[in-house]
């Protein structure tokens, strides 16, 4: 299993894996919830529900992208294509009408949710794979982090970089996330720590967290660390 995630009331969880598929569970039973969904060719690496819980997202090692209705599992509509490497993460826009995938090949691109086709051109900027994307709760900005030890942040709607690249990681950065309010940027790397940044000067907000011994995969926040920062 590569990667899982919520839905947005809390009922199920969606959880991607190594034999391509993607299953559906009942998050108080645990129970699976129908049988997996299928079509992918290679690993699934990363899941997402839409904001309104109806579409279920997924990036996988084939290069594609692939949406699918939340409540019969029946895939929409074919594979996003358009990445030349390994799609390594997915996320919806706050409003649900854009996709945001972060690859291998080093870019991310925006998806027109409801038609899979490619919107503007490529996010370019990092000089090494990107491993993970996150957009913020107002949907004005995406966050990636990359194999080159940097986050950039990019403006959503023209794509182009709104600051210098956030430096501080020893590392790979393999997962971003925004802060509920959308004041922080919370990184995990390679280098087994986590940093807090400030989402409105890149700056970094007190020493990184340590005390993993190795690679951090993924970071969340709740709504309380926000409230009380």
């Amino acid at each position: 299993m590569w990667t899982v995630a919520y839905s947005p009331n809390g009922q199920y969880i969606i959880s991607g894996s190594h034999d391509n598929t993607i299953s559906i569970w009942d998050a108080e039973t645990g129970t699976a919830i129908g049988t997996p969904l299928q079509g992918h060719t290679w690993h699934v690496n990363s899941v997402a529900y839409s904001t309104n819980g109806e579409h279920i997202v997924s990036g996988s090692g084939d290069f594609t992208i692939r949406t699918w209705d939340a409540k019969t599992g029946a895939a929409l509509g074919n594979p996003a294509a358009g990445h030349t490497g390994v799609v390594t993460s997915v996320v919806y826009s706050p409003d649900g009408r854009y996709i945001i995938s972060g690859s291998l090949d080093m870019t991310i691109r925006i998806w027109d949710a409801e038609t899979g086709a490619i919107v503007g051109n490529p996010l370019q900027g990092h000089i090494d794979s990107v491993w993970s994307v996150a957009c913020s709760p107002n949907g004005q900005h995406i966050i990636s982090g990359s194999g080159d030890e940097t986050i950039q942040i990019w403006d959503a709607e023209v794509g182009a970089a709104v600051m210098s690249p956030l430096e501080g990681h020893m590392d790979a950065i393999t997962s971003v996330t925004y802060s509920p309010d959308g004041q922080c940027i919370i990184s995990g790397s390679v280098d087994g720590t986590i940093q807090i940044w400030d989402a409105e000067t890149g700056t970094a907000i007190g020493k990184p967290l340590k005390g993993h011994t190795s690679s951090v995969l993924s970071s969340v926040v709740t709504n309380s660390r926000s409230e009380n920062r």
